[in-house]
């Protein structure tokens, strides 16, 4: 069989392989997204075991949830990895949970001006890309954006956000009254939890991890595994001065809190 016939084939295999794997949200292009001057688009507060929508996509006060990044990545038969799907938001890898039948639905709060968004699917063979332009100009940047996701599923980590103000963000306040924010608490394995906020106070900042519990035990008859937790610390996002800090921290049992990283803002 000639090099010219198999590659050929390669490329088929490759792309029916991207073609498995779809995105419904967002979609390439330039848009101009509403919202009112100032507005910073972090209101996402709904209790979630798993940051997946599900097929509903609704809170549990039944509102919509307005999932940002919509899609579903096939399964293939007689799949058994272990490893998660995985999710690319402007630079920043985080682990995808999907439903049984191959959905998956996430809030998130983009910046205006140029983003992208990649699914790959767990064995990586499955990918879609999508870049696109917000060109709304009333929506607020965020100042600084806190993203913590980790590697092991029905495994609950926390994230803590304490601004130089003193206030503490986490699942238990989830709202500031400087403008920070945390959307989600997942307490089902992955994440993302987001923390966000558009003005910054100046000052010392403070992120903690906090590994609450892991494959439902909290006690030595039921030990939880190392989960691997990432910090993704993004401040100017979506300006020429835009800083990206990753952080990977090893978590060895529940209760362990962890200094991921103190920091001078600006």
């Amino acid at each position: 069989m000639s090099r010219l016939l198999l590659s050929l084939i390669a490329l088929l295999a490759a792309t029916a392989a991207q073609a498995q794997a779809t995105l419904e949200a967002p979609r390439g292009g330039w848009k101009h997204s509403g919202g009112e001057p100032g507005q910073h688009l972090q209101e996402v507060n709904y209790p979630a075991s798993r940051v997946n929508a599900g097929a509903s996509r609704r809170g549990e006060d039944g509102r919509e949830l307005g999932a940002a990044i919509r899609g579903r990545i096939a399964r293939a038969a007689g799949e058994k990895s272990r490893q998660p799907h995985l999710l690319v938001v402007n630079g920043v890898p985080l682990p995808l949970s999907v439903g049984a039948d191959g959905s998956f639905a996430r809030p998130y709060a983009f910046p205006p001006g140029a983003n992208s968004v990649e699914v790959r699917s767990a064995d990586r063979q499955q990918v879609r890309r999508v870049n696109f332009y917000d060109a709304n100009p009333a929506r607020q940047r965020v100042g600084l954006r806190v993203v913590l996701s980790w590697d092991t599923d029905m495994t609950d980590l926390d994230l803590h956000v304490i601004s130089p103000d003193g206030q503490h963000v986490y699942f238990g306040d989830r709202l500031a009254k400087n403008g920070g924010a945390l959307d989600v608490d997942v307490t089902g394995g992955y994440g993302p939890e987001i923390y966000a906020i558009p003005a910054p106070p100046k000052g010392i900042w403070q992120v903690y991890v906090n590994y609450f519990g892991g494959l439902g035990g909290n006690s030595e008859d039921s030990p939880a595994e190392i989960s691997v937790a990432q910090v993704a610390i993004i401040s100017r996002e979506g300006t020429p001065d835009e800083k990206l800090q990753v952080f990977r921290i090893p978590l060895r049992r529940p209760g362990e809190l962890t200094l991921v990283k103190s920091f001078v803002f600006p």
